[in-house]
């Protein structure tokens, strides 16, 4: 496979799978974030529809999803320690993606000793997701340094569809092959799958190397790459100074509401149509499987065309405001009376609430990774990415809360009503004050 000209390029010829090599960086990509949606499309999709189905209530799966996105949230912590100790002879972002991802299949094979005791078992489950999770985070952040680092900003957009098409389809593998495995094999069955994978993912990263003078498996430190890192003070010097202007500020509050508008009715969502709408927890996972495999694939994939083409602000502005429409359709055909249309629309609601909101993320990173270049490239994103998955964790924490109080239609027309705003906010230059161009 040929090396592309781009930052972190070797100069002299390649020897052996380097990231430089489109081919082998897209596979390593999309294997990374594919074992990552698989974890996800587990934790996310089929433990909640699973344990809905044996009664558990929406507060207490609302808990269970806000506990495996806590670490994501404080993910900004490890942005630090991967730009600070960048100087490993395995490369600069190498190092840290095989020791977070070997850390965290440790810590997911935790799910071995977890007892199957109907409901009772879920508090269990999400522990161990809290640590993994952590670690998770960890190999999330070196990642995107890694993509950062050694994808030309031209590629960028590509580059996060590629992410987006691994995570989607992972997840939408592990959300129809887990809500098949949970109640046909058990949780200790469904735990072997994801570790094998898992170990797939592991073995091709230690093959793939940043650099071609790059050492495959070492513990050494390169004098001359740890000479080039950044103290923690200078780091933490720039990133208060990024924060003290407006725009950074507003960027992350933009990021928090586009999950957190998302997610207040998706979960909820999800458990009225398995307890009050007949729908069993096995199809329910297979549908959202479904959807979210076809956005999640040819729909990133054209979107992360079409955004290194017509340029960031533009492609947000669209897909902002089609996710305004979908929210606000579906939360009307929640209303919807009739009986004969009852049982189609929870679905036709769960589908337009859940494709356009995935492909947002394709959009929006190629934005903030070209706002984060610079020696605290990883720290910058990382704090990105934290907003995004702390609106995700709030509006599934609330989510129970805002539908006793108002009811579930009215949700999705309140999350269709802000996304209709922040879409607004982008058409007007929101987006170019914000530093998106």
């Amino acid at each position: 496979m040929r090396a592309e000209a781009g930052p972190g390029s070797p100069t002299g010829s390649p020897t052996g799978p380097l990231i430089a090599a489109p081919g082998w960086r897209y596979a390593l990509i999309a294997a990374l974030y594919a074992h990552q949606g698989l974890v996800a499309g587990f934790a996310l999709t089929a433990v909640p529809n699973h344990f809905a189905s044996l009664g558990a209530t929406t507060g207490e799966i609302g808990a269970h999803v806000a506990t495996v996105g806590l670490p994501w949230i404080l993910q900004p912590l490890w942005g630090p320690v991967v730009d600070r100790y960048g100087g490993s002879a395995m490369g600069r972002r190498r190092f840290w993606v095989l020791a977070a991802l070997t850390a965290s299949l440790l810590a997911l094979s935790r799910l071995l000793l977890v007892e199957e005791a109907g409901a009772a078992a879920l508090p269990a489950i999400s522990a161990v997701f809290l640590l993994q999770g952590a670690l998770a985070a960890l190999n999330d952040t070196a990642t995107d340094g890694m993509i950062i680092d050694n994808v030309p900003p031209e590629r960028l957009g590509t580059a996060n569809a590629v992410t987006r098409t691994g995570f989607v389809t992972g997840g939408a593998a592990g959300a129809a092959l887990f809500a098949w495995m949970l109640p046909a094999h058990g949780l200790h069955a469904s735990a072997l799958v994801l570790l094998g994978f898992g170990g797939l993912v592991l073995a091709l990263q230690f093959l793939v190397r940043e650099g071609a003078g790059d050492a495959r498996l070492s513990l050494r430190r390169d004098p001359a790459r740890a000479a080039a890192g950044e103290g923690f003070g200078t780091l933490l010097r720039r990133l208060l100074a990024s924060l003290r202007g407006g725009a950074t500020p507003l960027l992350l509050a933009f990021c928090f509401a586009t999950d957190f508008a998302a997610a207040i009715f998706r979960l909820p969502l999800g458990v009225e149509l398995i307890q009050a709408r007949g729908w069993e927890a096995e199809a329910l996972s297979r549908f959202q499987a479904g959807m979210g495999l076809v956005t999640g694939t040819v729909g990133a994939l054209a979107i992360g065309w079409w955004t290194d083409r017509a340029g960031p602000k533009r492609a947000l502005a669209a897909l902002l405001g089609l996710c305004g429409g979908a929210h606000l359709l579906a939360g009307a055909l929640l209303l919807v009376p009739e009986p004969r249309w009852a049982a189609l629309a929870g679905p036709l609601a769960l589908g337009l609430s859940t494709v356009l909101p995935a492909l947002l993320f394709v959009a929006l990173a190629p934005a903030v990774m070209r706002a984060s270049l610079g020696p605290a490239a990883a720290t910058r994103f990382a704090l990105f990415m934290a907003a995004l998955n702390m609106g995700d964790v709030a509006g599934s924490a609330v989510a129970g809360d805002a539908v006793a109080w108002i009811g579930l239609p009215p949700v999705g027309l309140a999350a269709g009503s802000l996304f209709v705003l922040l879409a607004l906010f982008s058409a007007t230059g929101g987006l170019r004050r914000l530093g998106v161009s």
